[in-house]
């Protein structure tokens, strides 16, 4: 028994020495303070195969917003308080899908340098061109279903923007970091950036329409901070 309970303190004593103890995590909702603007149905008849994919009208999604103001599709993350950490790449990729001709998801983080899939689940066209500025911009096609390109940047660049030149209703924003630290907002507003180290950071939460907003937070060990982001709609 005796010898368990050394191995037992000896375990946590490792833990603590290597930084497991010494992590906490952000959590907290997107509201958004007002009515949105109206959404605008998109006509899809220009192409047979995305007006027969829909049985009722589909409408732009700038605005996604539930219950009480949840506002969905902020790109929540670490905009300061990294520096001199570096952390590597995941290995396994993201995805950016091409569904019933819409980009899914809408919204989307990946961390510099990870693979990124570009896939064509439509038995129609699509042109995948993406608008980067901080990294090298790209046009490709993917006439046919079940298509695959792979992409990856090299620098961070918050907020890039996908559109299709096929079908102009179609758009896409991913938000690409150099660390692992950011979330999407759910339907219901929520999101949580677990697993950060101890320390004093700028948070920005990102909505392609209503703006930017940031706060500052100290994060201690052990520590779950909650926080919440109001956006205001945004002026015509």
């Amino acid at each position: 028994m005796k010898k368990t309970g050394m191995w037992v303190v000896t375990g946590m004593l490792l833990m603590a020495t290597s930084g497991a103890f010494a992590q906490g995590s952000i959590s907290g909702k997107a509201i958004l303070d007002g009515a949105p603007p109206a959404e605008k149905t998109i006509k899809m008849d220009a192409d047979p195969y995305c007006a027969a994919a829909h049985k009722t009208a589909v409408t732009t999604r700038h605005y996604v917003v539930g219950a009480g103001g949840a506002l969905a599709n902020v790109f929540v993350y670490v905009k300061d308080g990294l520096a001199g950490k570096t952390f590597p790449a995941p290995k396994e990729p993201k995805l950016l899908d091409q569904q019933n001709c819409l980009y899914s998801p809408y919204v989307m983080g990946i961390q510099v340098g990870q693979p990124l899939t570009i896939q064509n689940d439509d038995g129609t066209m699509h042109n995948v061109h993406c608008m980067a500025k901080n990294n090298p911009e790209f046009n490709l096609s993917q006439p046919v279903k079940g298509m695959k390109s792979e992409k990856v940047f090299t620098k961070p660049e918050v907020m890039m923007q996908f559109k299709c030149d096929v079908h102009p209703w179609m758009f896409a924003y991913i938000g690409v970091v150099d660390h692992p630290f950011y979330a999407v907002t759910k339907e219901d507003g929520s999101f949580t950036i677990p697993g950060l180290p101890a320390g004093e950071y700028t948070i920005e939460a990102v909505h392609v329409k209503a703006g930017k907003l940031e706060q500052k937070i100290k994060v201690g060990a052990g520590d779950t901070k909650a926080t919440d982001f109001v956006f205001k709609p945004a002026v015509k």
